[in-house]
């Protein structure tokens, strides 16, 4: 199904407010809002737009920003969490974990270290290649591990 140009420009405001100000709380109300359609109507455009529901999409635009603010930063790790827009420590903990694979210590000892990026290869690209992968909900994720560890024992 084609979206029409106008509703992919209603979609694109939101998803930028989203970019500018991910430290902020964006319900599907509020983002609804901002694309003048419908809540139900919004997230179901914003995923087969994005190929992500608004509520993925926040949450890897967030964890991207605390991984730079750990790469480019001392502040410690619930500095970056409350800049980021989380409330809770262990909420932040366990998403990124989920969603990264790693703690945020190890994330910024990593990062630091340069074993992100390989020489010769654009920043922008590694970035990109390093995107959180939110294709399928971190509950999902982490049902899928469980499985795989029940299996494995």
């Amino acid at each position: 199904m084609n979206q029409s140009p106008e509703l992919l420009r209603r979609l694109l405001r939101a998803k930028d407010r989203m970019d500018r100000a991910s430290h902020e709380e964006w319900p599907v109300t509020r983002l609804a809002e901002v694309s003048a359609v419908s809540p139900a109507h919004f997230a179901r455009s914003f995923k087969q737009a994005f190929g992500l529901p608004p509520h993925r999409y926040l949450l890897s635009r967030r964890i991207e920003r605390a991984v730079a603010l750990l790469r480019d930063t001392d502040l410690p790790v619930t500095e970056i969490a409350a800049q980021t827009g989380w409330r809770s420590l262990g909420t932040f903990g366990r998403i990124f974990r989920d969603i990264t694979g790693d703690s945020p210590g190890n994330v910024r000892e990593r990062e630091r270290a340069g074993q992100a990026t390989p020489a010769g290869v654009p920043e922008c690209h590694a970035r990109a290649a390093q995107r959180p992968d939110l294709n399928i909900a971190v509950l999902e994720k982490r049902r899928r591990a469980a499985v795989a560890s029940e299996g494995a024992a």
